[in-house]
């Protein structure tokens, strides 16, 4: 076995039971390299005390937002239980990789091999985290929103610190005046966090997606025992509902229900037209 195959053996089996660097080399010496063998060998040593922590859902956690001279990073931390979410060490761990995250710009590889305040990298103080509160805790997915073009505003959904909850949304604008009608971003956000739109216009929604929800539509009013000339009407009529629903432009705007969000933005525009650029939502645990 080659030093890094070794050394990448000696990361998995570090993630999957929480022990340290030494005992897993041992270990992995051992069983010949064989993960499994020396989960097991572990365990009789009475070292693993949790062997397949890394095997478990961690569908709840943290997301996180830093913002700083206009730009915004974003991360999601999960854990298995709400109860080590609130938990201080969890917390101090998540603001600190937060911080992290802002400098490499959400590149998640550059975060993991980043040195945290105590010295040791971040993938290291992953491991030890887990050893120390026993669940199992990933770093899930990480976002960056330059000054490219437009700015950028965020939003957090019932935040238990500042920076800090269960929905975050991140919106970049185009056609903001400071001062005059920068208000509108933070507001696009909160309806972002609060609609979830799946795309920006309708024509953005993942085509396989759209299939598949037709295919659905047009399953679910078969089986109501609609005649064959009224499914495809039908269908037609839901499927261009959903989309609808789910393209941000087309929504109807949460603080005024007579609108859609294009008509907010029309209304809105001063020098030139309000245009969203990108967005992202980020609500914890979800898809897992």
């Amino acid at each position: 076995m080659s030093n890094k195959d070794l050394l990448d053996n000696i990361k998995k089996l570090r993630e999957m039971t929480g022990v340290g660097f030494k005992d897993c080399k041992i270990a992995l010496d051992e069983s010949k390299g064989d993960i499994e063998k020396s989960i097991e060998f572990l365990r009789k040593k009475g070292i693993a005390k949790a062997s397949k922590k890394m095997s478990r859902t961690a569908s709840e956690g943290l997301a996180l937002v830093k913002e700083d001279s206009g730009q915004i990073s974003l991360i999601e931390i999960n854990s298995e239980t709400d109860f080590v979410a609130k938990n201080q060490d969890f917390i101090k761990f998540c603001k600190e990789i937060s911080e992290i995250n802002f400098a490499t710009k959400g590149d998640i590889n550059k975060l993991k091999n980043t040195k945290m305040n105590n010295g040791l990298l971040v993938e290291d103080n992953l491991v030890n985290i887990i050893a120390k509160i026993g669940e199992k805790i990933t770093i899930r997915r990480t976002n960056f929103f330059d000054k490219s073009k437009g700015m950028n505003f965020c939003y957090v959904h019932s935040a238990i610190e500042k920076g800090i909850g269960k929905i975050i949304s991140v919106v970049r604008v185009d056609g903001i005046i400071k001062g005059k009608n920068d208000g509108i971003g933070n507001k696009l956000a909160m309806h972002i966090a609060a609609s979830n739109p799946l795309a920006i216009d309708k024509n953005n929604i993942d085509k396989a997606l759209v299939e598949k929800e037709l295919e659905i539509i047009k399953a679910e009013v078969a089986n109501s025992g609609k005649p064959p000339d009224m499914i495809e009407k039908i269908s037609k009529g839901k499927i261009s509902k959903y989309l609808n629903d789910n393209s941000l432009l087309n929504q109807i705007w949460i603080m005024d229900p007579k609108k859609k969000v294009s008509d907010f933005l029309k209304e809105n525009s001063l020098d030139k037209p309000l245009q969203v650029i990108d967005f992202i939502r980020y609500k914890v645990g979800e898809g897992i």
